[in-house]
């Protein structure tokens, strides 16, 4: 079992930042990886950013949105720069582990609005 635990969502301006962050309950330098989606409403959940083996971030968020790993403290991070409106969602941290399985956190809401 691996918990995940969210934080650092809030209400942002347009043009803003926000860093979220995620801490594991086990050694993430164990995982196959660690990543990011989000959900907004109506729409179906997806993938953000991924960081393991290689790293990944959606089209949308490319340049703008930066994921790292704090091995030492078992957490990962997202830094969200020049916010915009619709990257408004419940943004959820993902854990795969070996040699299979995969765990959420509860999520955490980022609202991007003026």
């Amino acid at each position: 079992q691996v918990q995940l635990v969210e934080s650092g969502g809030g209400l942002v301006q347009p043009g803003g930042s926000l860093r979220l962050s995620c801490a594991a309950s086990r050694p993430i330098f164990r995982f196959k990886s660690m990543g990011w989606y989000r959900q907004a409403p109506g729409k179906e959940r997806e993938l953000v950013a991924v960081s393991g083996s290689y790293t990944n971030y959606a089209d949308s968020v490319k340049g703008r949105f930066t994921i790292s790993r704090d091995n030492a403290n078992n957490t990962v991070y997202l830094q969200m720069n020049s916010l915009k409106p619709e990257d408004a969602a419940v943004y959820y941290c993902n854990a795969e582990i070996y040699p299979g399985g995969m765990y959420w956190g509860k999520g955490t809401l980022v609202t991007v609005a003026s």
